[in-house]
């Protein structure tokens, strides 16, 4: 029998040798400025760039670009690294298309993969080179699996750096029905939404069974929503409403101890891995950040006047905030109001940001929603908001630790770069109108059109007429 043989390369690369990216202005997120007429060398071979230089120190004429075999001219356009989306769920879709619950319980693990790869290329070519997955949505460790697939090249897609299960405690973070019937076997059995564990020694066998697992972060709940039985939500049809609930009927509480705290950020540490706390509330935050996590995630509120304190050891600690205010425009406004004025005073504090949406809860594609916030809504400058969405992105996902460089243009660095057709500064959705992403050296959109999704078997040269 003769077998057709795979494709050996993809027609749209540039040749397997060094090529250069010309640019008329490109963002450096190191010194937070727009610089014109700069040139970066990339290796293919190793998908690492090779240096950079400026075309004014060695061409008068810099307007007129010399390009050279497999060489990309992106003058005319605005060059940024590629971007880095710090809290995304690749296994979920939008919320309004169907409520988390729903998706966790009723959908296929065929559909949830079959989306999350194609989530994965709407991040890749809306110019997300990186995404931190920060939980399957009860679907285990196939976040592990699909950035997997990605690294083998069967399947394009953001560098990964996954969680797999987020750590929670007994009775939190986990999904709820009436249905149980006391566990007698007669009631509605649903997957398990995250790795239980409680306990000093029971939160450090669960960071073990993550990293036994593949994650690249570990993800606990230091608070939730734990007490939706007490007063559970309406539901459909005559008499499905509670008549009489409190004023605050589910509030964010503790579910880890300050001992547990410091337990999970030990343990993964011994692995060289950073940690990603969930935390509703500042005070939760405030023992987050203490215990010394990489990130906070959200902080929706501040119910015990815990602000100050909180951006102080957040600023010690060296810790970084992930606000997710593309998830929260979707809270009612009086929560959404106070939390974005929070945000501000971080940033006016010192406090350092990345940028992710809880990109999955609204559609991916979608994710520079969160960067049109911080700039337009909350006024921080496009210079500080592009640095988190680049180098503060890297360092959510553990910086060194992390395995790669990426986010600014050192030599060595990965190849992660898009163009955009408009300037951020001027335009505000310019980061929408994405026109050129590679990652790895590799390009996956050029001219605002897809290219080298599909790999198609090729015949051997011999055309079929010898066996293989």
């Amino acid at each position: 029998m003769c077998i057709p043989s795979s494709v050996s390369s993809f027609p749209n690369r540039p040749p397997r040798k060094s090529f250069t990216v010309h640019t008329s202005l490109l963002f450096d997120p190191q010194q937070k400025l727009f610089l014109k007429n700069i040139s970066i060398q990339v290796n293919p071979e190793t998908g690492a760039i090779v240096g950079t230089f400026s075309r004014d120190d060695h061409d008068h004429d810099s307007a007129k670009v010399k390009t050279g075999e497999g060489d990309i001219d992106l003058t005319g356009k605005v060059v940024l690294p590629g971007l880095v989306d710090a809290h995304t769920h690749l296994f979920l879709h939008s919320y309004n298309e169907r409520n988390g619950t729903q998706q966790m319980r009723d959908e296929s693990a065929v559909e949830r993969v079959v989306r999350a790869t194609n989530h994965c290329r709407a991040a890749l070519l809306a110019g997300y080179t990186t995404c931190r997955d920060l939980g399957t949505e009860a679907l285990g460790n196939a976040d592990a699996n699909l950035r997997d697939c990605i690294n083998r090249g069967l399947t394009p897609g953001p560098r990964l750096f996954v969680a797999t299960e987020a750590l929670a405690s007994s009775g939190s973070y986990e999904l709820r029905v009436e249905n149980k019937l006391a566990g007698n076997g007669l009631g509605l059995s649903v997957p398990r939404a995250a790795d239980v564990a409680d306990g000093v020694d029971g939160v450090r066998a669960a960071v073990r069974r993550r990293i036994g697992e593949g994650a690249d972060v570990i993800k606990f709940y230091a608070d939730y929503r734990r007490k939706t039985m007490r007063f559970p939500p309406d539901v459909p049809g005559p008499d499905g409403k509670i008549l009489f609930p409190p004023q605050r009927r589910n509030p964010a509480t503790l579910a880890y101890s300050k001992e547990e705290m410091r337990a999970i950020v030990q343990e993964a540490k011994l692995a060289g891995l950073p940690v990603a706390a969930h935390a509703g509330e500042a005070h939760t935050a405030l023992w987050a950040a203490e215990a010394g996590v990489t990130t906070i995630e959200h902080i929706f509120e501040d119910t015990y006047s815990q602000e100050t304190a909180l951006f102080d050891a957040m600023v010690a600690n060296k810790v970084i905030w992930v606000p997710t205010l593309a998830t929260a425009e979707s809270l009612p406004a009086e929560m959404y109001a106070p939390m974005k004025l929070m945000v501000r005073r971080g940033y006016e504090g010192g406090v350092r940001f990345a940028t992710g949406g809880d990109t999955g809860t609204f559609n991916h594609g979608l994710n520079a929603r969160e960067l049109e916030i911080m700039m337009h809504q909350l006024e921080m400058s496009v210079e500080d908001v592009l640095e988190a969405a680049t180098i503060g992105g890297w360092e959510a996902c553990g910086g060194d630790s992390c395995g790669f460089r990426f986010g600014w243009w050192s030599r060595g660095n990965r190849a992660d770069i898009i163009a955009l057709d408009t300037d951020p500064r001027i335009d505000p959705k310019a980061l929408r109108k994405v026109n050129f992403v590679m990652k790895d050296g590799q390009v996956w959109k050029q001219d605002g059109i897809t290219v080298d999704m599909i790999q198609v078997p090729s015949w051997p040269e011999n055309d079929g007429e010898e066996s293989v």
